[in-house]
């Protein structure tokens, strides 16, 4: 057998078992997602247009855009042009936390962000995921919430129902799949704590 017959054999072993799950049976009539379809789609087209065209600077601008679809957003914060909200209407950030470029809030349950956070760049918070035990592969939502004083650094995946307690430092690159204690040093995917965090 040649290596390419070989490999076709593999492919079609991978390809041979039916799929436990029906998309055909996905459904979203239960879920809420806080505005009617016609505010959606605005914010979507204001998020596309108004958010990565505005200058650096303009903080101020993409806060009071924010404010506008239904965000709570403290005083003194800091939104990059590449950030992205999926549901502003379902976000709070406290004074003064900064929210690094292609940060990623896909907000479809609740993210609470505390004051004094920094959520760097490339970071994914993610309130929704998928039953794999149901056929339809249903919708699960749960909210995140981030204390005071956190960092989260670059890249990381926070995902759905998990607390930061304030003043915690993830590292970059974590995977945060279990909620993380205050005032703690964490990292690694999954992310632990590893020590606890002292100001001098």
């Amino acid at each position: 057998m040649s290596k390419n017959d070989q490999i076709n054999v593999e492919h079609d072993l991978y390809l041979e078992e039916k799929s436990l799950v029906d998309l055909r049976t996905y459904d979203l009539s239960n879920f809420e997602r806080g505005r009617s379809t016609w505010v959606v789609i605005l914010w979507w087209l204001v998020q596309a247009i108004a958010f990565p065209l505005s200058l650096h600077n303009l903080n101020n601008f993409r806060c009071f855009l924010l404010r506008l679809f239904g965000a709570k957003i403290g005083k003194g914060v800091v939104i990059r042009p590449t950030a992205r909200f999926t549901y502003p209407w379902k976000v709070e950030i406290g004074d003064y936390s900064w929210v690094g470029d292609d940060v990623v809030f896909y907000s479809v349950d609740r993210i609470i962000v505390g004051s004094h956070c920094v959520i760097s760049q490339k970071s994914y918070l993610c309130t929704g995921s998928h039953d794999i035990q149901d056929k339809s592969f249903a919708l699960i939502t749960a909210p995140i919430t981030i204390g005071n004083g956190v960092w989260v650094a670059t890249d990381c995946f926070i995902t759905a129902g998990i607390n930061i307690g304030s003043n915690s430092v993830i590292g970059a690159r974590s995977s945060v799949m279990k909620s993380i204690p205050a005032r703690k040093v964490a990292w690694g995917s999954p992310c632990v704590a590893h020590y606890s965090r002292t100001i001098t």
